[in-house]
């Protein structure tokens, strides 16, 4: 029989490793990255363009290459790391493995202008396909600059799987966010097609965190402090009340390394628990120093998962550390038991016996008698029987004054207000007496109402959230919302990155009644709301809005408008536990089976259930 095993070619064996290193051009630029603060750079430039497919380019202040390093630098294995098999065990820097350029190169255009320093010349350098095209010497700054271009131009259904422009840019904007915090003593400047989206000088750990995620963070943060054997905790947690319900600003760094670790998030919500909502998330931005050697970072090709060697313990004291500082600044409810020191007893006065008060009053005053005096007591009513003989019995002055009020009718003409029903959600005057009889609300929660049949359940909450669904898809697509103005326009503060995300959908939003005025750098100003959108709710729609166009990632523009519609609908329908009155539980009705699709909700959840009267029949047998 024939060999059928053979060595696979090293320009095939580069672009299978480039599958599990470059995932998308986030990939790219994490790794560039780590790259440039290796080689101990103070500043470094992240240069994109279209969502890094086109373009990724890193420029950097760092140590250089010679000659030999920068040719040995795109083979695979050849890294200055590590020597021997031990040095796994006890890492500090980012990158080891030395597979990362040599990924890269088999995949795109690279082009590389590096010099060490104190050297007149540096090295030029281009690579496609894993094929030096040339190599030469030319008079480049200190330093490295890395261009990769035409990302997987020879794969090409890799680069069919790469999404839109805009997604693929908030995939680098993140890897850029989970390197720049940690390392707040290096200037990052980042540039996207020609513009500038940041530019980060050297701060410390709470000013790298303002400049990354804007100004209003400055308020939410509260800082965590723990030095033990085992680890080593600082960074800041965001207050309670500011717990959003997606995964959003949520870091975890180990020796200045972003990772990823569930366990180590369960530390953190269970420090929280009771102060926020269950279907919330806490903010947190934390720093963990640990002995390189109590941690594998050798488990997972992109090196966001680590092995800690004592889980458990980390996981103590890390949940202890945040109840402490929650509970430190006064940021979690306490009872006080502080003592007010004018109120304790001295010691002088331990064995004297209490005195009791000398008060003296004059039971003869009379604070109406100068009046009387003055106006004189020949009036009728109730001036007249205050007289300076009975002006010593206080009582006499309110005898028989209720039946006089009466007798002068003065509280007939008042009107009292009607108490206000505020379960409504529907305008209209009251049913009939027949007809609000037809339906009945359960627990706060279904709608119960006949058919000639037997009788239906319906969950309130999904049933209007699917009738908000279609109301919206309907504006969006003939663009006839109606708007209502605001007296005072709304400024709203977020991130740049949200500032993205929000210029991207703002068409959108003006479809179904949204109207924008300045747009600033970190600021939004809303001058008109949706007519079903109250003002007080204006910032946590748009907050949720940002944070379902992250989890979902849309692209199209079908897609971002169905995103739209879901987060409205779910925001502003009725909750569970509403009481909704008769004429809004027949309004909810009727408007859910005029929709075109009443069984399900618009996220694919059962809207009501029917029961027959051979069920009900069945249940008596």
């Amino acid at each position: 029989m024939a060999d059928i095993i053979q060595l696979l070619p090293d320009h095939v064996a580069n672009q299978i490793a480039a599958g599990e290193v470059v995932q998308r051009p986030a990939s790219v630029v994490k790794e560039l990255l780590e790259n440039a603060i290796d080689a101990g750079a103070n500043t470094i430039k992240l240069i994109v363009k279209d969502g890094g497919k086109a373009l990724i380019q890193i420029v950097d202040d760092g140590s250089g290459m010679s000659v030999t390093d920068a040719r040995l630098s795109f083979e695979r294995h050849a890294t200055s790391k590590i020597k021997k098999a031990e040095d796994l065990f006890n890492l500090d820097t980012k990158g080891f493995r030395g597979e990362a350029l040599a990924s890269i190169a088999a995949i795109a255009h690279v082009d590389m202008q590096t010099k060490p320093e104190g050297a007149e010349l540096g090295t030029h350098l281009k690579i496609e396909g894993s094929k030096i095209i040339f190599q030469e010497v030319a008079a480049v700054p200190k330093g490295t600059s890395i261009a990769v271009k035409n990302l997987f131009f020879n794969i090409p259904a890799r680069r069919n799987f790469l999404k839109s422009n805009q997604v693929e840019l908030r995939h680098i904007t993140d890897e850029f966010h989970r390197v720049a915090l940690a390392h707040p003593s290096i200037a990052f400047h980042f540039y996207n097609n020609g513009s500038e989206l940041f530019n980060l000088p050297v701060a410390n750990y709470r000013q790298r965190i303002v400049h990354v995620f804007g100004t209003k963070t400055n308020q939410k943060l509260v800082p965590v402090v723990e030095d033990t054997q085992v680890v080593k905790i600082s960074g800041f947690i965001n207050k309670p009340e500011f717990a959003k319900k997606s995964r959003g600003e949520q870091f975890f760094f180990v020796n200045h390394r972003f990772i990823k670790s569930p366990y180590l998030h369960h530390a953190v919500v269970a420090a929280f628990e009771g102060l926020i909502r269950p279907d919330s998330y806490p903010g947190y931005f934390l720093y963990l120093e640990v002995d390189p050697g109590s941690i594998d970072i050798n488990i997972h090709p992109t090196k966001t998962e680590v092995k800690f060697d004592d889980e458990h313990t980390l996981y103590a004291i890390l949940r202890s550390t945040i109840k402490h500082g929650l509970g430190q600044f006064n940021v979690i409810p306490a009872l006080d038991f502080e003592q007010d020191q004018n109120l304790e007893t001295p010691y002088a006065y331990k064995n004297r016996d209490a005195s009791q008060p000398q008060v003296t009053v004059d039971a003869g005053f009379n604070p109406f008698q100068e009046v009387l005096q003055k106006k004189g007591a020949t009036g009728g009513g109730f001036a007249s029987r205050v007289s300076s003989g009975n002006s010593k019995s206080w009582d006499s002055l309110y005898v028989g004054l209720d039946s006089e009020l009466e007798s002068k009718n003065e509280y007939r003409s008042l009107k009292f207000e009607s108490e206000t029903i505020t379960g409504s959600i529907f305008e209209g005057k009251h049913a009939p007496e027949e007809t609000m009889a037809t339906t009945f609300q359960l627990r706060r929660k279904y709608i119960v109402t006949t058919i000639k049949s037997g009788m239906v359940v319906i969950d309130q909450s999904r049933a209007h959230q699917r009738v908000l669904y279609e109301k919206f898809l309907k504006n969006i697509t003939i663009k006839e919302a109606v708007s209502q103005q605001l007296l005072f326009p709304l400024v709203l503060t977020f991130s740049k990155s949200d500032m993205q995300i929000l210029n991207e959908i703002k068409d959108s939003l003006s479809t179904i009644g949204f109207v924008f005025g300045k747009l600033e750098e970190e600021q939004i100003e809303v001058t008109g709301v949706p007519l079903l959108v109250m003002e007080s709710e204006v910032g946590i729609v748009l907050d949720q809005l940002i944070s379902d166009y992250q989890m979902e990632i849309s692209e199209d523009s079908f897609s971002q408008t169905d995103i739209l519609a879901k987060t409205l609908a779910k925001t502003l329908s009725v909750k569970t536990g509403e009481v909704l009155e008769s004429t809004s539980q027949i309004a909810l009705v009727n408007d859910l089976f005029a929709c075109k699709e009443t069984r399900v909700s618009p996220f694919n959840k059962p809207v009501y259930i029917t029961i027959t009267e051979n069920d009900i029949d069945k249940k008596f047998i």
